[in-house]
This record gives C-alpha cells, structure tokens and sequence, in this order.
C-alpha cells in the first residue's frame, strides 16, 4: 500500500540517526539496508510516496549522513535517468527540483562535474516550461553552489537564455534571483554583461517583470560595492545583509559598557 511505503519513509531519517549515533554497533546497517530503499523509492509509481522519499533524501543529505560514494554512485544517477530528454513529465520535474535543492548540500565537484551539465541542459528545455522555471528560480544557487569559474563559463549564457524566454514568469524569475547570480561573478562580468541585461528586464514590456527588476535594483547595485569597505555580504539563505564595522562594533560596546557602569552607579 502506498500509504505504508508512505510512512516508511517518514521513519528513515531519524532511524538513520538512530544508526549513526549507534555505529560501533551496527556500521553498515543504514548503508546496506536504508539508503537503498530510499533510493528505490525515488522512482516510485506513486507520486506521495516519491515526494516522502525525497524529503527523506534531502534530510538525510542535510545531516550529512549519505557517503559521498553513495552520492555519485546511486542518488545521482537515479536523478540524471528521471531528468533525461526521454522521461516522464512529471518525473523530470520532480527530478530538476531535487537536483537544485541538493546543490547547496553537495561538495562542488560533485555539482559541478555530475549535476551542472544536465542543469544546463534543463534551462533549454523546450518541451517543458516548469522545467525551464524550476531552473530560473533556482538559478542563483546553483551558481553560488559552483563557484565563479563555472558560472560564467556555463551559466552565465544560459541565464542570458532564460532571461529573454518567451514565458513571463520565468524573466520574472531571474529578476528576482538576479543580484545571487552578479554576486557570483567578476567585477568585469557583472559590469560588461549583467549590467545590460538587467536594464533589459527592467525594460521588459509585462509589468510583473519590471516590478520584479526594480525591486532587485537595489540588491544588484549593491554587488558592485566593495564588501570590505561597504560591509555588505549575502547570508546562506540568499539574502542581503550589512555587517557592522568595526568602529560601529566598539562604538556598541563602548555605549554598552557607559550604560552598565551607569547602572551599577544608580544601584549604589
């Protein structure tokens, strides 16, 4: 029954934790008996029970206890087979939405040598628009996930791509994650190639786009400002932050130690 397989996934993860903490005692359990069902459920007949699988997975992978031997050998290809040209529609987005949440968790090789070429492939996907749009809205991670030499040798052109798609959403789409992408380029790239193509998404002619674009103004003026001398830095989650000087930090405390010494005097 698929509600069974169902809840079986819900209890991997804290089994495998169980397994982890206990390893002395049982050092191959989760690698011989969990993980390959996990696996096995990614391609799933039911879609509820490939979703828990999922889950399952990204748990897994965000407590670090996947080998990454099992990465590149099992979850992997599983992935690259459910996001072919030739697959199911509904597997294939399915697919290209667990490679991109994935991407952060994984070593840079491994994205960059056994994920990045099919992503490439996916942001050209004609026959699929969700596809094309998961791609989009993820685009900014993926590049932060593989580094500068790699995003602007292989993803820089095809944001170029899906910033000029037909679709609306997806130009909306990279508006939005515009400034995580300029944030991972050069000085030169982000001033001689992205600059033009933001003025042409805030010139784009459906107002949800140029809505998007200027709310990124901001953001993407800010990545041309020296991080050192300007204290700005993107968080891990993508947004963007100002880090307080160190004048400002002893400016704090030394507001801090007056106003504690001033109590310690009313006490008195």
């Amino acid at each position: 029954e698929p509600t069974v397989r169902t809840e079986l996934m819900e209890q991997i993860p804290p089994i495998a934790i169980f397994l982890q903490e206990s390893r002395p005692k049982f050092p191959t359990a989760f690698f011989e008996y969990l993980m390959p069902i996990v696996v096995r459920y990614l391609t799933d007949v039911n879609n509820q029970v490939r979703k828990a699988g999922q889950e399952a997975l990204l748990i897994l992978l965000e407590q670090d206890l996947v080998a990454q031997s099992d990465i590149e050998n099992k979850v992997c290809p599983i992935l690259l087979d459910l996001s072919a040209p030739d697959s199911d529609d509904e597997y294939k987005v399915e697919a290209v939405n667990i490679i991109c949440k994935m991407a952060s968790m994984l070593s840079r090789t491994t994205v960059e040598h056994m994920l990045l070429p099919r992503f490439c492939e996916l942001c050209s996907d004609g026959k699929l628009f969700q596809v094309r749009k998961i791609c989009a809205a993820n685009f900014g991670d993926i590049c932060n996930a593989v580094g500068q030499e790699a995003t602007e040798r292989l993803l820089i052109p095809k944001f170029f791509e899906l910033c000029s798609d037909s679709v609306w959403g997806m130009r909306k789409a990279c508006a939005e994650c515009f400034m995580a992408v300029s944030y991972t380029t050069s000085p030169e790239v982000r001033r001689s190639k992205l600059s033009p193509l933001f003025i042409s998404l805030i010139s784009d002619t459906c107002r949800w786009v140029r809505q998007a674009a200027f709310q990124s103004l901001g953001p993407f003026i800010s990545t041309f400002a020296n991080p050192s001398s300007a204290g700005l830095y993107i968080r891990e989650d993508g947004t963007l932050s100002i880090r307080p000087s160190p004048q400002d930090v002893a400016s704090c405390q030394a507001s801090n130690n007056i106003n504690f010494i001033s109590s310690s005097t009313n006490v008195a």
